[in-house]
């Protein structure tokens, strides 16, 4: 049996490995569907300290996998799909393969929720389309761009990119914003931003050189598809957390996102349970924070099995 089970190879999952691995508990990592998490997907990031220059995302999971290796986390490909817990003992089950761990940390993360037009997949990350501002905005300075959606985060990604772009067109398929008063009421007001109302995203379009030149809508009014011209198309409709296998185990919120026990951050009702960053997370959702987290729950973990 092992000490510690760690599920996912995000920046959380990652840093708890570093952590366990320290303390000498020897932590098993298993890599799900995306290794190296959403960052992988990044073409540079410029926000993480310690990175003057920037770095490019997949490096730096590279890095972060190497150090946790460095001091005795080792790996394997799983995907879990139900976790099982007997006494002190968690049974993880994975297709054909079960494993045994006294404590688990769960940091499997959060995909961003997309729209599934043509050119969507085929120009994100780096070539146009995005779902972070936080993260990409920058990269758009001087350039016009495009905010997909009408909830709060939208609304914040665009006033945020406002710093940086020329122009942004907010494209949302009802008449209002689902966003709270105060959001709404900044986005509209805000001279930067324009709003399509009523407006159904059908592709994003590419120039000669592969890069995004406009987002496709289609106007519920008139039936008609037309351009808005853009560099970049930043999706902002939510997040789906990777947490359905515990469902029916650890309590969820109405978005799925794992409810960590009341006066913690990574502490689950379960002893021995923990979980950490984005299947968490539905706030800041930062490679810094899931950082963060995942040295909350190693530290948690650590002295948790030592009381054991």
């Amino acid at each position: 049996m092992e000490n510690i089970i760690i599920l996912g190879t995000g920046c959380a999952g990652l840093t708890a490995a570093i952590y366990t691995g320290r303390a000498q508990l020897q932590p098993l990592v298993l890599e799900g569907s995306q290794p190296g998490g959403q960052l992988t997907t990044t073409s540079e990031v410029e926000n993480f300290p310690g990175f003057p220059e920037g770095i490019d995302g997949y490096t730096m999971m590279e890095q972060l996998r190497k150090q946790a290796t460095r001091f005795g986390a080792r790996f394997d490909h799983a995907k879990v799909d139900s976790i099982e817990v007997k006494g002190s003992k968690k049974i993880l089950h994975a297709g054909e393969k079960c494993y045994e761990a006294k404590a688990v940390i769960i940091a499997t993360g959060a995909r961003p929720r997309l729209l599934g037009i043509p050119g969507e997949k085929e120009l994100f990350g780096g070539k146009g389309v995005t779902t972070c501002a936080t993260c990409d905005g920058a990269f758009y300075r001087d350039m016009d761009v495009t905010v997909i959606g009408g909830g709060d985060s939208a609304c914040e990604e665009a006033l945020f990119l406002t710093r940086f772009c020329s122009k942004v067109t907010l494209v949302h398929r009802r008449d209002s914003l689902r966003a709270s008063k105060i959001m709404a009421e900044r986005t509209l007001a805000h001279e930067k931003i324009e709003v399509v109302w009523q407006a159904t995203p059908e592709a994003v379009l590419a120039d000669a050189e592969g890069n995004a030149r406009a987002l496709q809508v289609k106007l519920a009014n008139s039936g008609e598809s037309i351009e808005l011209p853009c560099k970049g198309v930043f999706i902002a409709i939510g997040h789906i957390p990777n947490t359905d296998f515990v469902e029916g185990l650890l309590e969820r919120d109405e978005n799925g996102y794992i409810k960590p026990e009341l006066g913690s951050q990574v502490r689950t009702v379960l002893p021995g349970l923990f979980a950490a960053g984005d299947c968490v997370d539905h706030v800041y959702r930062q490679a810094i924070t899931a950082a963060g987290m995942g040295c909350q729950s190693a530290i948690e973990a650590e002295r948790w099995l030592a009381e054991q």
